[in-house]
């Protein structure tokens, strides 16, 4: 059960279309009982639609109850911001489309241009949150799921100065081909987007912890360990967890699996607060 003082918020931005200001929506959650100060918070992002080609799931809000659970129950505020045209908020969805928008994009121009335009959402975000007076914006980690928890690596490196730590979950931007033949072209590219991108975040100076699981439909074990080599032969700070969910689970719900993960987090979380 998610805890009962959550709230939508609409996060103004600078951006605007011909239906005018564009809005993002940020589903809120506070923990039940506070001592009525500032609160830390977790700026947790979602990931894809799979592969692009079904606007339907576009306007679909993401929250984990998981998520919220763990972090509320340890007195963090979690905060869910939808991107550009996800959810309810405003604006085109453009995070790396082909040419007829059918479906994501493998072109590494297409994708990293979407990379930057989530990066900017986010900034809108982090603008909204430090003006924010229920927000201790000086404790502030950033996290997300698939392509959320590369958007927490790569963001976190762009800008080292907002927050404390990085959870990336399952994180990556296109997800790995499963056929043959054309696997090695169709690799070279995925290290042009998902590698780049996170070594992107190698310049952070605080931790950024990875957590991935096999048999993921999206991103194998041996595609993100050799992504995070890249980050920290860049110069990058974290630990990777490797976990396995069972026969014939699907790793990219690790979220789901907060037992697996929880203590890892907790060192995480102290790490972050007492650096």
């Amino acid at each position: 059960m998610f805890p009962q003082n959550a709230e939508t918020v609409m996060v103004p931005t600078r951006f605007v279309n011909d239906q005018g200001p564009v809005f993002l929506e940020m589903p809120t959650f506070k923990p039940q009982k506070t001592d009525g100060g500032p609160l830390p918070v977790v700026v947790f992002n979602h990931g894809s639609t799979g592969l692009g080609n079904n606007p339907e799931y576009f306007v679909y809000t993401y929250t984990d109850q998981h998520i919220v659970q763990y972090f509320t129950s340890r007195g963090w505020m979690v905060v869910f911001p939808q991107r550009r045209g996800r959810g309810a908020s405003g604006g085109l969805y453009d995070e790396g489309f082909t040419k007829t928008r059918s479906r994501y994009s493998i072109s590494p121009k297409r994708s990293l241009a979407g990379l930057e335009r989530a990066m900017e959402d986010i900034d809108e975000v982090v603008a909204s949150l430090k003006a924010d007076p229920s927000v201790d914006s000086s404790r502030m980690v950033i996290g997300g799921v698939s392509r959320g928890g590369l958007l927490a690596v790569a963001y976190a490196g762009t800008r080292p100065d907002v927050f404390l730590g990085a959870i990336n979950f399952v994180g990556g931007w296109i997800g790995e081909f499963k056929g043959s033949g054309l696997y090695r072209l169709f690799y070279d590219y995925m290290e042009k987007i998902n590698t780049v991108s996170f070594v992107r975040g190698a310049g952070f100076p605080g931790p950024v912890i990875w957590l991935y699981a096999e048999n993921d439909r999206f991103y194998s074990i041996r595609h993100s360990r050799a992504n995070f080599d890249a980050f920290i032969e860049a110069g990058g700070k974290g630990t990777f967890h490797p976990y396995s969910l069972g026969k014939g689970i699907d790793g990219h719900r690790l979220c789901e699996f907060p037992h697996l993960w929880e203590d890892v987090m907790d060192a995480f979380l102290a790490l972050c607060v007492h650096q």
